[in-house]
């Protein structure tokens, strides 16, 4: 893969350490103007770690970046985007009290002054020049998802950025914004940005970059056009070294008895919600951030109390069941915000482990460390936790091995019900195909409520799928409903109704 014109930015044998764990090995990386260059790697590959440098979070350890030739060493965010290098985060910094436009201009140099007529207008032009729909007068709190991260792109193409990095960018899209999205990339490329795609999803790196980089253990091991790519089982092949169909059997399961019943859940952000889930089966809740699926998870993963409504769960209601729980058989929650609420980064892995294991390893007033130790050692090599060191901490992690560790200490629990949140956000591949097969093999003794943004995630696992908008459920129908299925995208963006058809 070559090009006749210099990149825009080269970085040149960077590496980067943390302790004993190299993060990046000697990486040579040229990125063009004009072109959409998609990153690709498992789980601890060293992407973010690179992209973080390149976008001044992080320096190198050896190595040199270069913007047009000329040497760079960024020291601050800030620097990298007076250089012109921007990068889009999964969590949006936004303030949400104020406007499309204000966001906008919030950073303006002091003593210029601009009036809200012209700030209204400037966005307005900005954002049709990149084919972006977003009313510039309205509150960031009142917008969806997309339109949120809508709102960060025109922050740097305010800025001039000619860099742009997206780091799983689709992870909180409806379908229709995702095509959006993918529409607004290519417009910047075609304007001569050069953009950098970060993603595990690789139907959508075949879809929309031009060019392809492959980082294994810290290395690039191949570079390609994706006009040499012939299938996304080759393009997974050449990304972890061996066959990963991203496929599974999902063989019909006999339902048993009820496990968790939610009637009537109304207040924290939802409305009259109702669902039933059996042992056996796979409840998918689908929809787009923000709609009522976590204050729904929260209430039945004991974190609120119901506000108006009731919960039954293993055939007690709320209070009675947080009030005798065990450790083991019980209910299982794999939250999506994993550096927070799942672990704590400062700490050790065993003592994440013990999180919500330690009744299993108490006796007494004692706690049975060293037996703790020595099975989170076993989990390491089951779930494939690099490093495998369960004496690092937690934030030594990636994000990915960080979410294989929260994996590994709910299995051990056999839960009979499992609340999980985006469960494969953010994993390769490979690890989404084994925590894919975990599940399934799970629901024979447990429920599962499935809480995903990713519709070919739910349609691949799930028996049932309930969408929500507005915090409420749209409608709850099994998979197998293809007509149903078809109006899933328009039902998560809320056009669509059980008794309303949108037209067109």
């Amino acid at each position: 893969m070559s090009s006749p014109h210099p990149p825009l930015v080269r970085l040149e044998k960077i590496s980067k350490s943390f302790g004993d764990v190299h993060a990046n090995r000697d990486i040579v990386l040229d990125i063009h103007a004009g072109r959409i260059k998609a990153i690709l790697g498992e789980n601890g590959a060293g992407k973010s770690t690179l992209m973080a440098m390149l976008a001044g979070q992080l320096q190198p350890d050896g190595g040199r970046i270069l913007i047009n030739g000329q040497p760079v060493r960024f020291t601050s965010t800030r620097q990298a985007i007076q250089a012109g290098i921007g990068m889009v985060y999964q969590h949006f910094k936004l303030v949400e009290a104020m406007t499309v436009a204000e966001n906008l201009f919030l950073s303006q140099e002091k003593g210029f002054w601009l009036s809200h007529r012209r700030m209204m207008e400037r966005t307005r032009q900005l954002a049709a020049r990149y084919h972006m729909t977003i009313d510039p007068a309205a509150k960031i709190d009142d917008l969806s998802m997309g339109e949120r991260q809508r709102v960060e792109i025109l922050k740097l193409l305010r800025r001039q950025s000619r860099v742009l990095i997206f780091d799983e960018p689709t992870a909180v899209l409806t379908p229709p914004e995702i095509e959006q999205l993918f529409r607004a990339l290519r417009e910047m490329s075609q304007q001569g940005k050069a953009i950098v795609f970060i993603s595990h999803k690789l139907d959508e790196v075949m879809d929309v970059a031009d060019e392809i980089a492959i980082l294994r253990k810290g290395r690039i091991i191949d570079q390609l056009d994706v006009a040499e790519v012939t299938s996304k089982a080759e393009l997974a092949r050449r990304m972890v070294g061996k066959e990963v169909l991203l496929e599974v059997d999902r063989r019909p399961c006999k339902t048993g008895n009820v496990l968790l019943e939610a009637e009537n859940l109304s207040g924290e952000g939802l409305e009259g919600v109702s669902l039933q889930l059996c042992r056996g089966e796979i409840l998918g809740i689908v929809g787009v951030a923000g709609n009522g699926q976590k204050s729904l998870a929260e209430i039945i993963c004991g974190l609120q109390p119901p506000a108006s409504g009731r919960v039954r769960i293993l055939g007690s209601d709320w209070k009675r069941f947080y009030a005798t729980r065990t450790d083991k058989k019980t209910l299982s929650y794999i939250p999506e915000d994993r550096q927070g609420l799942a672990t704590c980064l400062a700490m050790n892995l065993v003592e994440n482990f013990l999180l919500t294991t330690r009744l299993t390893f108490s006796r007494g007033v004692w706690l049975q460390r060293q037996q703790a130790r020595s099975r989170l050692q076993g989990l390491t090599g089951d779930f494939d936790i690099q490093p495998p060191n369960v004496d690092a901490t937690a934030g030594q992690l990636s994000g990915g091995n960080l979410q294989k560790l929260v994996l590994a200490r709910e299995f051990f629990r056999e839960p009979r019900v499992i609340v999980a949140e985006q469960p494969t956000q953010g994993l390769d591949v490979a690890a989404t195909e084994e925590v894919w097969k975990l599940l399934l093999a799970a629901r024979q003794n447990a429920g599962i409520l499935l809480i995903t943004g990713d519709l070919a995630e739910a349609l691949a696992l799930c028996d049932r799928v309930a969408v929500m908008f507005g915090g409420r459920i749209v409608d709850t129908f099994p998979t197998t409903d293809s007509e149903k299925v078809e109006r899933i995208g328009m039902m998560m963006a809320g056009l669509e109704t059980p008794g309303k058809v949108a037209a067109g």
